[in-house]
């Protein structure tokens, strides 16, 4: 499969900021939801596993997390478009969690960990 995507940077492809945004919806999120059975200041993990959780369900089905939605983002296969499923959700989840692959972007924007799980991030 080849990439049908230009190798730039274009008027279509949501900013960084907004990224950021999203993501960091999602984090207090998980650091909410965390906090009901964990303190997260004393046990660090189960805010982690639970934001691979949310990228695994929700980009699996929705093609967007909750953070997406509020910045009028969509995670989606390079390819078709389309919804990038469950593992591949979970992938790109478990890579984010790493923070290094997010950091590493190519002229579409797109980390290490969008490479991995074949996704894109484009405006809803």
């Amino acid at each position: 499969m080849t990439e049908t995507m230009p190798e730039t940077v274009t008027e279509a492809t949501p900013s960084l900021g907004r990224r950021f945004g999203a993501l960091l919806i999602d984090w207090v999120l998980c650091l909410l939801v965390a906090g009901f059975y964990a303190d997260p200041r004393v046990v660090a993990w189960p805010p982690v596993v639970i934001l691979i959780l949310v990228y695994a369900v929700f980009l699996g089905f929705f093609a967007q997390t909750p953070g997406m939605r509020v910045m009028k983002l969509r995670c989606v296969d390079v390819d078709d478009n389309g919804s990038i499923g469950v593992l591949r959700g979970a992938l790109r989840g478990f890579l984010l969690a790493l923070v290094i692959p997010a950091l590493i972007m190519d002229g579409q924007r797109r980390g290490l960990h969008d490479r991995a799980a074949r996704s894109i991030v484009v405006p809803a």
